[in-house]
């Protein structure tokens, strides 16, 4: 019976154990500028439970608002960073806002530049992970700043103009 009672126990530790450590996953993309451009800053993404929470802190914007996605490719070797691809859409939705029922995974909310190119960012994202390698895990896919807003009907980008920064989102 203890023995029993034991394992179990071991059971249910190492189970939390795993769901802890699940939900613990984090990663970051450096976004640098673009060729004429001279947004950078840092992303970071933390799953927890089935959201991921996304943080940024971004500097060299002109003030307003931007368009800011998670890309498909992780790959921001193009001088306008078009080698990061298409916004990342793993299911096939349209593009739209992000608390609309369809969107692209990699549709994040509008990033806003104060009057002195700086922005904070910090939102939720549903239907997205952080490692796995599972078809909506970010990781290895990119971040990309858009020069101009988003105005989230447009398909199949919205209309968000020039990739003025780009980062590869890595694990942390």
């Amino acid at each position: 019976m203890k023995r029993s009672a034991a394992l179990s126990f071991l059971a249910g530790l190492t189970a939390a154990y795993a769901a802890v450590a699940a939900q613990a996953q984090t990663a970051t993309a450096t976004i640098a500028p673009t060729a004429g451009n001279t947004a950078k800053g840092t992303v970071t993404f933390a799953q927890h439970g089935d959201k991921v929470t996304v943080s940024a802190q971004l500097s060299g914007l002109s003030p307003g608002g931007h368009g800011f996605h998670v890309h498909e490719k992780g790959d921001c070797s193009a001088p306008d960073a078009t080698s990061a691809g298409g916004h990342f859409n793993p299911t096939g939705k349209p593009h739209g806002a992000p608390d609309a029922a369809e969107h692209h995974a990699g549709d994040m909310p509008m990033l806003q530049a104060d009057a002195s190119g700086n922005a904070s960012f910090s939102a939720e994202l549903a239907g997205v992970t952080i490692g796995g390698g599972g078809a909506n895990d970010i990781v290895g896919r990119s971040v990309v700043v858009h020069k101009d807003v988003d105005d989230y009907k447009s398909q199949p980008a919205g209309n968000s103009g020039a990739r003025i920064g780009c980062g590869v989102i890595q694990k942390s």
